[in-house]
């Protein structure tokens, strides 16, 4: 298997909410048989509703939450790293404007570069870092340093 990531898809419980949260973010997306999808860098992510894709992964879709993460952590964070300490604010900001819950403001982390924390309205964990040990190419994309020589 190659070392990939192709698709992140979310299950959402409102699709038409979950897009929305995400195009207030500035993110572009395209709508096809009631799955909204959004280009990001070199992978796709994708909302779906919640029950249709527990199905798909041959899993029982359980309970559906309401808006925000009240069933608790899934198990997944999703990162997006920035360029600056301002832009975690911005973003942090963006979120909660949108729709999203902060959940931990911006600060520097225990391992020293300011991050900070929000879901969507679907209780989607996303963690916002300016990491300068993680500096992004120019194109946006992040490719990991050979942590053996640090």
């Amino acid at each position: 298997m190659e070392q990939r990531i192709t698709l992140v898809t979310l299950g959402v419980s409102d699709l038409a909410r979950a897009a929305s949260f995400y195009e207030a973010l500035g993110w572009r997306g395209q709508e096809v048989e009631e799955t909204v999808f959004f280009q990001a860098r070199g992978l796709g992510l994708v909302l779906w509703d919640r029950d249709l894709l527990a199905r798909e992964c041959g899993l029982e879709p359980g309970p559906r939450p309401g808006p925000g993460p009240a069933a608790g952590f899934g198990g997944v964070a999703l990162s997006h790293n920035v360029r600056s300490d301002a832009e975690v604010d911005a973003l942090l900001s963006a979120a909660r404007q949108a729709g999203g819950t902060v959940t931990r403001p911006a600060r520097v982390n225990a391992i020293g570069f300011r991050s900070g924390a929000f879901t969507d309205p679907d209780g989607h964990a996303w963690e916002i870092a300016h990491n300068p040990g993680l500096p992004l190419n120019e194109d946006g994309s992040l490719t990991l340093p050979d942590f053996g020589s640090l």
